[in-house]
């Protein structure tokens, strides 16, 4: 049952929510809208933030250590039949012990900024009401262990783990009292901690934690909600990055950078003429319409309204002033291909084609190999919305990751996916899409979610007996990219 879904469902229910629909249009121009810097050949920018990531639930364990509290995941791990391989995350790499371990691993690479996210229920285990007073500790110790090796931290609020409290009294994100909140979180957050974190990222794929969590039942908490109520989840998610934008820029520090990370619906033009590009720039607004789009301009588009009809969720002009509050950055989580589209005479200018079943893919079945996706996403969205900085906030692949008679892991199917995806976005950054930064996902193998332990995404493999970790060949290849700042030389 698990195998059946993935990534590629990800934008599923908005995207089919926008087909045959009208649409307002993006910009006509199909070319860049951004004149192109001063970039040496093969090269990516001067000053490209090169950094890896992970989350605090995958990874951190000490799932019942001072006072944190318990999250929907926690609940959900422990419901048999929910994950592959029947395990769950208490432990998961012990990185809320071995940290100073794993900031080592990231210096090893060179990588100059780390993604990590903050676990909510450790910070405000009730998901309301008083702070845990040693919430924030180990946060303050990682943060620490950061900036003395010289690696920049880049934080996210939300990455899936709801305080368990906030779903049993209110429905989790069924309810905008959640949103406020997780305004209240993030502005407590902000205070803290905006003395190290510049850059802080709101909420982690809104697209997979919506439809996955509320509306198939695949991920926590698990429901299957109608679509007016699903609808209303996802307003309400962007409600509570909206309110958390506002209470981080009045409760951090000044200057303090703020975006979220989303797992955009990737449009890519089939073919590639002027037609099909126009078309992908509609699809990519279109098929972002419900959380993206909103954001970015401060309105749902008459198209998704006018498909979701009486089932479109219930919104206040002030709502929407709160949801699309200025922000500095946008995080693409990027990985296969979703829709690859042609131009179409009909409404809504777009025709999504099917994907025939040769396709090639990875060690998981949904990561479609499609590496111009580094291309063209990022692109078309400088295009569509009004964005000066972009980072492609994951990026990454599960692999055979077997441990080779002489002890070596030789992931060279990794490196192949690397190599072609970067050279890709190599190509966008030398055109002046302003993508200033790249998070490898993940620094390490973790707790894969649906799939357990199953699927390794890292470049260290972990043993998850002895907890040990050890280099892949990866690691050297990614090490080599951000020595040279390019793909090959």
């Amino acid at each position: 049952m698990l195998g059946r879904f993935s990534r590629r469902h990800f934008a599923k229910l908005a995207g089919f929510s926008a087909l045959g629909l009208t649409t307002s249009a993006a910009s006509q121009d199909s070319q860049p809208s951004h004149a192109a810097g001063q970039q040496a050949s093969g090269h990516f920018p001067d000053g490209f933030v090169w950094g890896t990531a992970t989350s605090a639930y995958q990874v951190e364990g000490a799932v019942n250590e001072d006072g944190r509290g318990r999250s929907i995941w926690d609940t959900f791990s422990h419901t048999p039949g929910k994950i592959a391989d029947h395990s769950n995350a208490d432990r998961a790499n012990d990185h809320y012990h071995r940290y100073k371990e794993d900031v080592g691993l990231i210096k090893q690479l060179g990588a100059k900024a780390y993604r990590f996210s903050i676990a909510w229920p450790r910070v405000f285990p009730e998901g309301t009401g008083p702070a845990n007073p040693k919430g924030l500790d180990f946060y303050d110790r990682l943060l620490d262990e950061l900036l003395a090796d010289g690696i920049e931290p880049f934080a996210t609020l939300y990455h899936w783990d709801l305080p368990q409290s906030l779903q049993d009294k209110q429905g989790g994100w069924q309810s905008s009292d959640t949103s406020k909140a997780f305004a209240d979180y993030a502005g407590y957050v902000a205070k803290r901690l905006s003395d190290r974190v510049r850059s802080i990222f709101t909420v982690n794929e809104t697209g997979r934690f919506v439809n996955f969590g509320y509306g198939w039942g695949i991920d926590a908490p698990g429901l299957k909600l109608p679509t007016a109520a699903l609808n209303q989840v996802r307003h309400n998610v962007a409600l509570g990055h909206g309110l958390a934008v506002q209470a981080i820029r009045a409760e951090g520090r000044a200057g303090t950078r703020i975006g979220p990370a989303e797992n955009i619906a990737a449009c890519l033009p089939a073919v590639d003429t002027p037609g099909n590009v126009r078309a992908a720039e509609i699809a990519t607004r279109e098929l972002n319409a419900g959380f993206l789009n909103v954001i970015l301009e401060g309105q749902y588009t008459p198209g998704f309204l006018d498909y979701a009809g009486k089932d479109a969720p219930k919104f206040t002009a002030a709502e929407l002033k709160i949801i699309s509050s200025p922000i500095d950055f946008v995080g693409l989580n990027i990985y296969a291909p979703q829709f690859y589209v042609v131009a179409s005479d009909h409404a809504p200018g777009f025709e999504v084609l099917p994907f025939p079943a040769s396709f090639p893919h990875m060690n998981s079945d949904w990561l479609r190999i499609g590496p111009e996706t580094a291309y063209w996403v990022p692109r078309l969205a400088a295009k569509v919305w009004p964005i000066n900085t972009i980072y492609i906030s994951e990026n990454g692949t599960s692999a055979d990751d077997k441990v080779a008679s002489d002890g070596n892991i030789y992931d060279l199917d990794r490196i192949m996916y690397l190599r072609n995806y970067l050279t890709q976005l190599q190509r966008a950054t030398s055109e002046g899409v302003p993508v200033r930064g790249y998070f490898l996902w993940s620094l390490m193998d973790n707790f894969e979610w649906i799939y357990g332990f199953e699927k390794r995404f890292g470049l260290y493999r972990v043993d998850f007996d002895t907890l040990s970790r050890t280099p892949k060949l990866s690691a050297s290849f990614y090490r080599n990219v951000i020595a040279n700042n390019a793909v090959d030389i």
